[in-house]
């Protein structure tokens, strides 16, 4: 009986030392550490730079009118139990979700069918490469005529600043796949279907992730300045999303409030970038660094 019980004593206490290694690995990574030291440096010399005037007598250029992170941090713990701002977080949220999933759901097939049919490219590239280099933010205006509310306009606007981006990766990753894979595929009889199931989507696969999280940060950039320009869709007030928030910020002549919707908007696009990273590494297991 003893013997099994010192086996059983020996694997715990090895699981036990496997957990804390992996545990000292994810605190110490260099890269995470050298990360964390970046940020630290960066709101020291942010710090002394809005100070300056008041330690030294003298104000750094740009930096020196800037609200200082202690201010910032101030006036953000102040806000943490407004309803206002996470109404603003909430909207914004869901402008961007429902203009980028219109993008996925309408460009990744666009893009797909424009690589594989010859025919349906020659017709619809020429014009979508002329509409491609248009900014979104100039649609604004044309879409606030055309769209029956401003919510809609909003939702259209976030809509283009993800779907040309999606649209290109597709495309361009759809026409990098090895013809010589085509030619294996039909080789071996398979049928049209198979050879989009099996070859196609899975090499757009990679194009389709990059394309999404770069679509993502472009819809956060676009949806802020159009709440901004439409006066925050049809709320009106606050709660209008974050671009909102921070044009009523700076009619208030808050500025540490300014700072503190652009940190979050940082933040917002961040994390939606990095679930679709992970949403993506786990879709695409083959390209997991090992």
């Amino acid at each position: 009986m003893k013997k099994p019980r010192k086996l059983f004593r020996l694997a715990r206490k090895k699981g036990n030392n496997m957990n804390a290694k992996r545990l000292r690995k994810a605190l110490f990574n260099r890269s995470k550490l050298r990360a964390v030291i970046a940020i630290f440096v960066f709101l020291v010399l942010w710090e002394i730079g809005s100070r300056s005037k008041e330690w030294f007598g003298f104000a750094v250029p740009w930096i020196g009118h800037v609200p200082a992170p202690t201010a910032v941090v101030v006036a953000w713990y102040g806000l943490l139990g407004d309803p206002g701002y996470w109404q603003s977080w909430y909207m914004s949220t869901l402008r961007v979700l429902a203009g980028f999933f219109a993008a996925m759901v309408v460009g990744i097939p666009l893009g797909l069918f424009m690589a594989v049919n010859r025919t349906f490219n020659g017709l619809v590239f020429p014009s979508f490469e002329i509409l491609r280099p248009i900014p979104p933010l100039a649609w604004v205006p044309a879409s606030i005529i055309f769209w029956p509310s401003q919510e809609l306009s909003i939702a259209f606007v976030t809509f283009l600043g993800a779907f040309f981006t999606i649209v290109i990766n597709v495309l361009g990753g759809a026409k990098s796949i090895d013809p010589r894979y085509f030619q294996s595929a039909q080789s071996m009889g398979s049928s049209q279907w198979d050879v989009f199931r099996r070859v196609v989507l899975p090499a757009t696969l990679p194009s389709i992730v990059v394309g999404s999280a770069v679509g993502m940060g472009i819809t956060w950039e676009v949806v802020v300045a159009a709440e901004m320009i439409s006066g925050g869709g049809g709320s009106g007030g606050s709660g209008g999303g974050l671009g909102f928030f921070i044009w009523n910020s700076y009619v208030g002549g808050s500025y540490e409030q300014i700072v503190v919707g652009m940190i979050s908007i940082g933040i917002a696009g961040f994390i939606s970038s990095e679930l679709l990273r992970k949403l993506g590494s786990y879709l695409t297991p083959w390209l997991r660094k090992r």
